[in-house]
């Protein structure tokens, strides 16, 4: 888009109301765009300007600053920030991570994103809808060097093979638009003329903390290395949308052995208020203390918060999202100060005692944990401790869990074998009737693959397809009179696999689970004009995701302060909420804040709009 240099048509102060605009438009757009964002980014008393160029796009700015957002179309809806700003404010916009910074040259020469130079993180690929504004990152480099717009869903391009065309860039460093600064800079000297590399000042930092002795006065829970890609993942680190792949080196190091189950329930931690700047506990506690109180957490996740349909998990969420958890208040857990020093060796040693059983994935290089074993005696003679309670107002405190575990929604496909790929589960002893998670379809043909030894000896990235994988793959797929394929490559065989399966979709709010065949049907919203020239917004579509639409008719009638009604869909089953007024936006938003339902799952339809 700002490939070429084009001048500016017009150069004009924004008014107050312009600028309210402006900030509204913004604040709609990114979802992390809060006052203090804004306030940084277009302070109230500065002078803002916008430049309109021949093909209507506007570019908004501070006078004799940087440029800031670009408006696409000139109509508000598809504003981006620029590079400038995503160096001021980097959580305005998610980011992928580059496979390398070689691959910043052909993105600075113009061209797009394509799947396979991106890097994916240990937790997974993102999710992500067509459509929406991403920003681009060099690993190792927290500047963002490129802004543009998905060209498909994270359901879609995994259903591709992560391949094709990812991001449509709009806006890149060292285009015009970048030049265009009357002070044109670069945010550290990892950015060079036609490439991109990490920063050099956050490499020799860590260098120097890697060679440098710990110092007390600094909680160790808080501090990582990223060059030694340690398994040591906090909780803010796991919800983080990139990453480093974890890794699973050993050392030499001699195995503790497991303390007895009563001895971890005898173990008391003085609690200590939770203070940032307050690490006393931490340091009181010995190697034999903190290996003790490793497993006493694992006791209490596998008890309490881990269930079959969780698994399998990566270790490192299971870590980040189960076991840190269920540490005492005010204590830092470090598996650095254990007797193990890692994360996999921890969940090794579990295995190795017949407590949980693991697995190393080839491919992320991270243990996974795959099952527990509840008839083992330590699970058996644990027990559990039950979370206090506040005495002051149990009633309000229970009413308010209640109405958060109703509010909490989780949605994920799983697919069902059929009548194509049921020879490869009972190859493996797979059963065929229960429900799969992709990762877990995936596994079960590379197991076959693997025991068929199927894997090419001259190019290990390669298949060779016997008669019952390529039936599974490829029969019925196959026009009469073609030739069937004889090999298939290993980033091609997990999802030609998926694909012959069966798709559901499962839906969880609170204590109800709901498993449907197909793919998940969208909410439906649509804005139209009655009689009167008066609006009305219809919604449909949210028994898909266990909404009552009485209960939610009554609670937007008090929402909005408008009247609100429960109509039959014509021909169809289910209800449709009718609400007076357009307020179409407001009721999405509602419905992603509120009700926790994705954004992908939403569709508008404006029909006043002339």
């Amino acid at each position: 888009m700002f490939k070429k240099a084009v001048d500016a048509k017009s150069h004009q102060r924004l008014s107050g109301a312009d600028r309210k605009k402006l900030r509204r438009n913004i604040r709609d757009r990114f979802s992390n765009a809060s006052d203090a964002i804004l306030d940084l980014l277009l302070p109230p008393k500065a002078e803002l300007a916008v430049s309109k160029y021949p093909n209507r796009v506007l570019v908004y700015g501070l006078e004799g600053d940087c440029p800031l957002f670009f408006d696409v179309d000139g109509r508000g809806r598809d504003i981006f920030p620029t590079v400038y700003a995503l160096w001021r404010v980097p959580e305005l916009l998610p980011a992928f991570v580059l496979k390398g910074g070689e691959v910043s040259r052909f993105m600075l020469g113009g061209a797009d994103l394509m799947f396979p130079g991106i890097s994916i993180p240990s937790e997974g690929f993102p999710s992500f809808s067509a459509g929406e504004p991403w920003a681009v990152k060099v690993p190792g480099n927290p500047a963002a060097i490129a802004v543009g717009t998905t060209t498909m869903s994270s359901t879609e391009a995994l259903k591709a093979g992560l391949r094709g065309k990812a991001l449509k860039i709009c806006h890149y460093y060292r285009d015009t638009l970048w030049e265009s600064a009357e002070n044109c800079h670069v945010p550290n000297a990892g950015f060079l003329e036609d490439v991109v590399f990490e920063d050099p000042a956050l490499s020799m930092s860590s260098r120097a903390s890697d060679s440098s002795e710990v110092d007390p006065s600094v909680d160790p829970g808080n501090v990582t290395n990223d060059n030694d890609m340690e398994e040591v993942i906090d909780a803010d680190a796991a919800s983080s949308g990139v990453g480093y792949p974890s890794t699973t080196q050993s050392d030499g190091a001699d195995e503790v052995t497991v303390q007895f189950t009563n001895d971890l329930s005898e173990l008391k931690v003085a609690e200590t208020p939770v203070d940032e700047s307050n690490t006393e506990g931490q340091h009181s506690l010995s190697v034999e203390e903190v290996d003790a109180l490793l497993d006493k957490c694992l006791l209490q996740a596998l008890h309490t918060t881990i269930k079959e349909k969780d698994l399998p998990i990566p270790g490192s969420t299971f870590w980040s999202s189960h076991v840190l958890p269920c540490r005492p208040p005010g204590i830092t857990l470090d598996i650095k100060k254990s007797s193990h020093k890692k994360l996999s060796k921890w969940l090794q040693a579990k295995a190795s005692g017949g407590l949980i059983s693991v697995k190393e994935d080839k491919h992320k290089k991270e243990v996974i944990l795959f099952s527990v074993n509840r008839n083992h005696p330590d699970y058996l003679f644990y027990k559990p401790e039950k979370k206090k309670v506040d005495k002051t107002g149990p009633s309000t405190s229970n009413a308010s869990n209640e109405e958060q575990l109703q509010k909490t929604l989780e949605v994920f496909e799983v697919y069902k074998p059929s009548v194509h790929v049921n020879p490869i589960f009972a190859s493996v002893g797979a059963e065929t009737s229960r429900l799969y998670t992709a990762s877990e379809a995936s596994e079960i043909v590379f197991q076959y693959v693997e025991k068929e030894n199927l894997v090419k000896p001259s190019n290990k990235s390669t298949v060779t397809l016997d008669a019952t994988l390529c039936d599974a793959l490829f029969k019925g797929a196959i026009k009469k009179g073609s030739t069937y394929p004889t090999e298939i490559h290993k980033k091609d065989l997990g999802q030609t696999f998926i694909g012959r399966m069966q798709a559901h979709h499962c839906v969880i709010r609170g204590n109800d689970t709901v498993v449907r065949k197909g793919a998940l049907k969208p909410v439906q919203i649509m804005t139209e004009r009655r009689q009167g020239n008066k609006k009305m917004t219809k919604l449909s579509g949210v028994e898909s995701f266990l909404l009552d639409a009485e209960a939610l008719s009554s609670e937007l009638q008090k929402k909005f302060a408008c009247s609100t009604t429960v109509a039959e869909l014509p021909g169809k089953k289910g209800k449709e909420v009718l609400v007076q007024g357009g307020v179409i936006d407001d009721l999405a938003r509602y419905l992603v804040e509120h009700y926790g339902v994705p954004k992908r799952y939403i569709e508008v339809l404006d029909k006043t709009k002339r």
